[in-house]
C-alpha cells in the first residue's frame, strides 16, 4: 500500500520568492532536500513538481521559510557549483539528458578565484523586515547598487572574451550606459546581471572594432605564460564558441541560461560547448578537465587587475552621450526639413518643356563672304547716294 502525501505547495514564483528570502541558494535548498541543483529549479520555474516524501520535505521547509525568523537558514559564503556535463537521474525519477544541463565543477582549490568571473555574492537578508517607513531606493541608487555587483567580474571576462583591456573596459561602460537609458525596463527585467552582460559582450564581439585605427594593433599579452597560452587558444575559437565557453566554463551558467543569453537552442549551444572544450583540450591537454579549465579561466582573469570606473562617471557619461545623440538627430531632421521646403519654393509650379537640340538642315548653300561690286553695283550705289534721303523728293516706286 502506498502512502499519498497531498501536501500543499505555493506557485512556483511564490517558492523562488521564499528561497530568496531566507537567502539560500538553489544548491543549499537541494543539498538539504537530498535533490539535485536542477530538479529545485524544475520546481520553482513550474516545470515538474515534487511529490511523495520529497514533497512533505519541500512543503515543510518553505512553511519554515516564511516565517520571520527562519530555523536554521544562514546567508550563502561561497559562489554556488554545478555538477558535471553529463547528469543522470534525479529524485524526481526523470530520465538523464544527454545535454548538460549547468556549469562546470570547479576544483578544490578554485574558491578563492570563483569570484573573478563570478559577480560577488548579493546582499543577504537580515532577520528583521525593513520598516514600511524606510525611503525605497532612487533609480540612481539601485542602478549603482547593480553596478558594484556586476562590473568588476564583467570587465574580466569581457576581456577573456576579446584579449582587449581597452575595449573590455569600453563595453562594460556602453553596457551600464544603455542599462541607464532604458533603466526603467532593467528594473523590472528578471535577471538585470544577464541583460548587461549579453549587452557587454553583444558590443565586445561586433565586427566593426576591427575598422578602429587603435584596434588594429595588439595589445600586451599577459606576461605569464600559461595565461597566454590559454588566451592565444581562446582567441582562436569563433565568437559563439568562445562566449558559451565562458559562459559556462567561466562564469558557471547552466546550458538552457547559456543557450537562451547566446540566442541558440539547447543542442546548439551543447555542440559548441563540446567543440569547444575539445580545440581547448588539444592546445592545453592539462585543462582537459572542466574544473581545470574553470579554475585557469578564473585564475588568467584575476591576474590583470582590470577596474571599472566610477558608477556617477558612466551615469554621467551615459546622459552626456545621449544628449549628443538627441540633438545631432534633431540637427539632422531640421536639415532634412529645411532641404524639403527649400526644394519646394525653389521647383517650377507649371511643367516647361525641355528645348530640344539643333538639328543640320542638307542641301542649303554655305554662306559666301562678300565680294568686289559690279558696275551695275556700283552705278545703283551711286544714284541712291545722290538722290534725297528723305522728303517728297524721295524716291516713290512707279507703277507700270
Amino acid at each position: 500500500m502506498t502512502q499519498c502525501f497531498d501536501t500543499p505547495l505555493p506557485p512556483p514564483r511564490e517558492r523562488r520568492r521564499l528561497r530568496e528570502k531566507g537567502s539560500l541558494t538553489q544548491a543549499q535548498l537541494a543539498a538539504r532536500l537530498g535533490v539535485s541543483r536542477e530538479t529545485v529549479r524544475a520546481w520553482e520555474t513550474g516545470r515538474s513538481t515534487p511529490s511523495g516524501r520529497k514533497r512533505d520535505s519541500y512543503a515543510k521547509l518553505l512553511a519554515g521559510l516564511a516565517d520571520e525568523r527562519p530555523p536554521g537558514v544562514t546567508a550563502p559564503q561561497k559562489a554556488e557549483s554545478a555538477p558535471e556535463l553529463t547528469t543522470g537521474p534525479d529524485e524526481t525519477g526523470e530520465p538523464p539528458t544527454p545535454d548538460p544541463a549547468s556549469g562546470p565543477e570547479p576544483g578544490p582549490d578554485s574558491d578563492s578565484v570563483t569570484t573573478a568571473l563570478a559577480p560577488a555574492p548579493a546582499p543577504t537578508a537580515t532577520a528583521t523586515p525593513p520598516s514600511p517607513l524606510s525611503p525605497p531606493l532612487t533609480p540612481a541608487q539601485a542602478f549603482d547598487a547593480l553596478y558594484a555587483f556586476c562590473a568588476p567580474a564583467l570587465v574580466r571576462q569581457t576581456y577573456l572574451l576579446t584579449g582587449r583591456r581597452e575595449l573590455a573596459r569600453e563595453s562594460v561602460e556602453r553596457a551600464f550606459q544603455a542599462a541607464w537609458q532604458r533603466w526603467p525596463e532593467v528594473a523590472v527585467d528578471p535577471d538585470p546581471p544577464s541583460w548587461v552582460r549579453a549587452t557587454a559582450y553583444e558590443y565586445a564581439l561586433s565586427p566593426w572594432h576591427r575598422f578602429r585605427p587603435r584596434h588594429r594593433h595588439p595589445e600586451p599579452p599577459p606576461a605569464d605564460a600559461s595565461d597566454r597560452a590559454l588566451l592565444d587558444v581562446l582567441l582562436t575559437l569563433p565568437p559563439s564558441y568562445r562566449r558559451t565557453l565562458l559562459l559556462y566554463d567561466g562564469v558557471g551558467l547552466g546550458l538552457p541560461e547559456t543557450a537562451a543569453e547566446t540566442e541558440a537552442s539547447t543542442p546548439a549551444a551543447a555542440n559548441r560547448l563540446l567543440h569547444a572544450r575539445a580545440a581547448v583540450a588539444a592546445r592545453l591537454p592539462e585543462l582537459a578537465e572542466p574544473r581545470e579549465l574553470h579554475s585557469r579561466l578564473a585564475e588568467t582573469a584575476s591576474t590583470e587587475r582590470l577596474r571599472a570606473a566610477k558608477p556617477p562617471a558612466v551615469r554621467s557619461d551615459g546622459e552626456r552621450r545621449a544628449r549628443y545623440w538627441t540633438r545631432a538627430a534633431i540637427a539632422i531632421t531640421v536639415a532634412i526639413i529645411g532641404a524639403t521646403a527649400l526644394t519646394l519654393r525653389s521647383a517650377p509650379t507649371r511643367y516647361e518643356p525641355p528645348v530640344p537640340p539643333g538639328e543640320t538642315v542638307r542641301g542649303v548653300p554655305p554662306r559666301t563672304a562678300p565680294g568686289p561690286l559690279s558696275a551695275a553695283e556700283l552705278a545703283l550705289r551711286a544714284k541712291l547716294r545722290a538722290e534725297a534721303a528723305n522728303g517728297p523728293e524721295r524716291l516713290l516706286p512707279e507703277l507700270r
